[in-house]
């Protein structure tokens, strides 16, 4: 899994800012989600905190177990500001 970082990078909030709001649309609490792609359920909550900095395989489970393309997940991010 991905490592995690001391400081939380703009790119890193944003990703996991993504994730929580499709996560949210489509109905998937963090415990399925993180069932659904085969990591823990505190890998989730760290991540959508922006306190992790997930591996390009990670980032490719959520966006299957998302049911969308990795692509449309990372769209935007190479220029993302965050949220300060």
């Amino acid at each position: 899994m991905g490592g995690t970082d001391k400081a939380k990078s703009a790119r890193q909030i944003e990703f996991g800012d993504r994730v929580r709001e499709h996560r949210h649309r489509i109905g998937l609490s963090q415990e399925k989600l993180a069932h659904l792609a085969s990591i823990n359920r505190t890998y989730i909550a760290s991540l959508e905190a922006g306190r992790r900095n997930p591996s390009l395989d990670l980032m490719a489970r959520l966006a299957l177990a998302l049911d969308m393309d990795l692509g449309d997940l990372l769209r935007g991010l190479q220029g993302s500001q965050g949220r300060r």
